[in-house]
């Protein structure tokens, strides 16, 4: 925090400010060359243009330093001040000031105004008559302004006056925080608005003239009165047209300030838009990836929302390998088949310290960049970035790093090419609000695949473990997932629903774990007594997984797998469900173990052939199973039979 706060490195000045040099020196100073001065500054003109930029003391000092360079003149703070408010500035300064309807309460205003431009020190005005003000400005704690700032002050205090008189102000300094003084002061006089001086000399002839009158009355003949009544008449008509005169003007100044007004109330809510709906957008972003649980349907959600809501030609996302070695595409919009074809095949390398192209450098130095013109860096960028840029027809672009915790994911970038819509610092500020959500959103999604993973390795050693104490039944509770997915494959079954029954599947035998090895592994049928100890496994497969913290849609695991006994017609077991009563991925189950348990070898006998299984199957269809499942499964197995069959005679 010390280290950001010492000398020159805090953002200080808005860019309003530089903004106004410019337009002097476009106006003045022509032959001057504005980037050549820009790069001296270490400042880029879109920083210019974006009035919600800030810019260092350290900056603002090299500008000015080479300005006064350029132009040998010394007092050029002073006449930028000046600038500031004139109508050829057409700036926001101006719009401030004439909106405040009146230069007293104008100068009364300008600690609040200096805040939209400043935050070198902190101003304060006292009124001290209709027509003179003192102003104070105390440098913030850290800061060091420079001599020209205080010349500039002065110059920006004129033209306040000129805005609104015409006429430039007289101002003292008595104390300045150059001259040994811990602040600047300024007692500023003017001359009222000509309407109210105006106004002042009618009243005084008007009142000079009724007293004359007055006067009159009391020392003159009936006579001499009557006579003089012409006189009086036609001076009451004059003293008339004088104060509508007045009136006239007093009108046309509130009628221009009020204009002022509402331009600077205009260009106010305009801006408040912007924000609102930058806002919105990120906060629409933020709510449509929090909810997705993977990765490519985070990024197709940024994607689809950057096309539709954001006010660029193209959009794109790099994300990086695991091993942060590469940047690869994995995402866009606004881009030709051709292009996108080449996007795909193109290649970041992030270990190679000869790469330089703008999106490997980003992405090292979790940095954003706004390049307005790309041949203002083409010395900067390798041969194959130039090509990269070139092929994508790429002139200006915006790119900011994706970040989580600190550690770079990938990229984010945004161009415009049609509209050409010149790109400025709020847009960056826009990508650099979303790129963040993008970033945690795909470090869940990572997290959660990670979670997935580890509950499945240990669903899948659940499972083994059943179908380790038995070699004759080893594979079975695989062999019975691969059904039922495939069931809910050709029954059109949600993702997720389909994932539910493949985990019920797994572990649809896991009671038999409290089975003793006796009767699992008995050769020969089993007796009446011990088939009732052996079917107890479905109710123990279900007591036993409810332990478990499934969350989600798996908190219907246990009751399918529990429930894969249950036949149509009641006479299943546990519990005896019929019909709709039983979950639908136990009807499922129930079909795959059935098939799987009929053409598989048993200690009890040998495995059945497949058209005597599906003969089996078709039989038991309408009051054990339901048809619909039976005529799924027999599809998919016949299915997936012929296309292994394919595989086998493409391979030879």
């Amino acid at each position: 925090m010390l280290a950001y706060l010492d000398q020159g490195k805090r953002p200080l000045y808005n860019s309003r400010i530089i903004d106004t040099y410019i337009k002097l020196i476009k106006r003045k100073y022509s032959y001057i060359n504005i980037s050549d001065l820009l790069d001296y500054a270490q400042m880029e003109p879109h920083e210019i243009e974006d009035q919600g930029h800030w810019f260092t003391q350290e900056q603002v000092n090299l500008f000015y330093e080479r300005l006064v360079k350029l132009t040998g003149t010394e007092g050029v703070a002073r006449e930028a001040g000046r600038f500031a408010v004139s109508p050829d500035a057409i700036g926001v300064m101006r719009q401030y000031i004439l909106g405040m309807i009146g230069l007293s309460k104008a100068y009364e205003m300008i600690g609040k105004a200096s805040r939209n431009l400043t935050r070198s020190s902190i101003y304060s005005s006292c009124k001290l008559s209709a027509n003179k003000v003192e102003i104070s400005v105390t440098p913030n704690e850290g800061v060091t302004e420079k001599p020209f700032q205080c010349e500039n002050r002065m110059g920006f205090f004129e033209a306040m006056a000129m805005a609104f008189n015409n006429k430039w102000p007289r101002i003292e300094h008595p104390e300045c925080m150059f001259r040994g003084s811990r602040i600047c002061r300024y007692i500023i006089t003017w001359d009222n608005p000509f309407s109210a001086s105006w106004r002042k000399a009618v009243n005084i002839t008007a009142t000079g003239f009724f007293g004359a009158c007055i006067i009159s009355s009391f020392f003159s003949s009936s006579a001499k009165l009557l006579s003089l009544y012409p006189v009086a008449l036609i001076g009451v008509l004059v003293l008339a047209l004088l104060a509508l005169l007045g009136e006239r003007l007093e009108k046309n100044e509130l009628k221009k300030s009020i204009s002022s007004l509402n331009d600077s109330t205009d260009k106010l809510l305009e801006q408040i838009e912007i924000n609102y709906n930058h806002a919105r957008l990120i906060n629409e972003v933020g709510q449509a990836i929090s909810k997705q649980t993977n990765i490519e349907d985070v990024l197709a959600n940024v994607i689809q929302i950057s096309e539709k809501r954001l006010d660029y030609d193209r959009g794109l996302i790099l994300m990086a390998n695991k091993e942060k070695t590469l940047l690869t595409f994995r995402a866009g919009f606004g881009y030709s088949d051709d292009q996108l074809e080449f996007l795909k095949k193109t290649n970041f390398h992030l270990d190679r310290p000869e790469s330089k192209g703008v999106f490997v450098v980003s992405f090292r130095e979790q940095k954003p960049y706004l390049i307005n013109d790309i041949n203002s860096i083409g010395k900067n960028l390798s041969l194959r970035s130039l090509a990269f840029a070139k092929k994508l027809g790429s002139q200006s672009f915006i790119c900011c790093p994706i970040i989580c915790d600190g550690e770079p994911l990938g990229i984010l970038a945004v161009d415009n090419i049609k509209t050409k819509r010149p790109l400025v610092q709020s847009d960056m500020n826009l990508l650099m609000g979303i790129a963040p959500m993008i970033g945690i959103s795909i470090r869940n999604a990572d997290l959660l695949d990670a979670r997935v993973k580890q509950m499945r390795s240990i669903l899948h050693v659940m499972a083994a473990s059943i179908d380790a104490r038995d070699p004759m039944t080893a594979g079975h509770s695989e062999k019975v997932t691969e059904y039922a997915i495939g069931i809910c494959n050709e029954l059109g079954l949600s993702k997720d629903y389909t994932e539910v029954v493949g985990v019920a599947a797994s572990l649809h035998d896991y009671g038999k774990i409290g089975v003793p090895d006796s009767l699992l592994k008995k050769q020969g049928r089993l007796t009446d007594e011990e088939y009732e100890v052996v079917k107890t496994h479905a109710a123990k497969t279900r007591e036993i997984l409810a332990r478990i913290n499934f969350e989600g849609m798996l908190r219907q695991v246990p009751d399918i797998a529990g429930c894969h006994h249950e036949k149509l017609d009641g006479s299943g077991y546990p519990y005896g469900l019929k019909g709709e009563e039983i979950p639908l991925g136990a009807q499922i189950i129930a079909v795959a173990d059935f098939f799987e348990a009929i053409t598989s070898n048993r200690h009890y006998r040998a495995p059945m052939k497949m058209d005597e299984a599906f003969a089996m199957l078709k039989k038991e269809a309408g009051h054990h199973f339901k048809e619909k499942i039976v005529d799924a499964f027999i599809r998919y197995y016949i299915k997936e039979k012929n296309e292994k069959r394919l595989r086998l005679v493409s391979s030879l």
